[in-house]
């Protein structure tokens, strides 16, 4: 199995990239920072590209590179993506278009792509795109961020249908707060990220994201395609509800 990992240096990419290696595939990670990428791909035994998917023929000419090296693609995580705050009122054009391409539109490139080759190839195959919890539910101040994730888990229902056909299945994985160098820098720690918000009462793990997503690559899930997996610890699913922070017990945000 040959995978490709967009995003991948460092985070969930990272770990989604890891779990595959660790159940035999071979890895490419596309990522647009050089020294991150030669990192994971070393981690991996795998193949490391500077790749901005943003840019189409980075995208082309990274997908070519991956082929050359292992003569095929099975599997595909778009991963790649990223946010920052912005409240509606004041989000710039510049604002709206980089946050659609940094979450969405290359995601319709890179599945494009691949599954074109996939197509010709008589293959069949696995897509699967990172989307996020707001992508179902509202995030204030980064309405742009949560519509873009709300567009993933459409186009993936979308695109799932117009594949199917031809073998190729394609899935979503939905985290909400999920431990990584990012959320480490900002101050966040394991025992308290999420313990009132989360269900489970802590914050999910890379390789959590990892096990779904060697699962929508594996034959374990041959049946399943359109769906997205909210690995979330329960959060899509409290619909409001949370632990209270003095006596534990669920309470809705109203109530509080």
């Amino acid at each position: 199995m040959v995978a490709v990992v967009t995003g991948g240096g460092a985070g969930i990419g990272r770990g989604i990239a890891e779990g595959l290696h660790a159940f035999g595939a071979q890895v490419a990670i596309w990522e647009r920072d050089a020294q991150t990428a030669a990192a994971a791909a070393a981690a991996v035994d795998g193949l490391g590209l500077t790749v901005d998917v943003r840019d189409d023929q980075a995208v082309d000419d990274a997908l070519a590179a991956t082929l050359e090296r292992f003569g095929r693609v099975d599997v595909l995580v778009n991963n790649a993506g990223g946010t920052f705050k912005s409240p509606f009122l004041e989000t710039s054009a510049n604002g709206f278009d980089a946050l659609y391409r940094s979450n969405l539109r290359h995601v319709l490139v890179c599945t494009q792509r691949v599954a074109r080759w996939m197509v010709d190839a008589k293959s069949g195959g696995s897509i699967m795109s990172v989307t996020s919890i707001e992508g179902v539910r509202a995030a204030p101040g980064y309405a742009a961020y949560a519509a873009a994730k709300a567009g993933v888990i459409n186009f993936t229902k979308t695109v799932a249908l117009e594949l199917a056909p031809y073998g190729i299945r394609v899935n979503a994985l939905a985290p909400d707060f999920t431990m990584t160098e990012g959320i480490a820098a900002m101050g966040g720690s394991e025992p308290d990220l999420g313990r009132n918000m989360v269900p489970m009462g802590r914050a999910g793990h890379v390789d959590e994201m990892a096990g779904a997503a060697v699962f929508l690559a594996s034959s374990l899930s041959s049946y399943l395609t359109g769906q997205t997996l909210h690995v979330d610890g329960g959060t899509h699913a409290s619909s409001g509800w949370y632990h209270h922070p003095e006596h534990g017990g669920y309470v809705l945000a109203s109530q509080d």
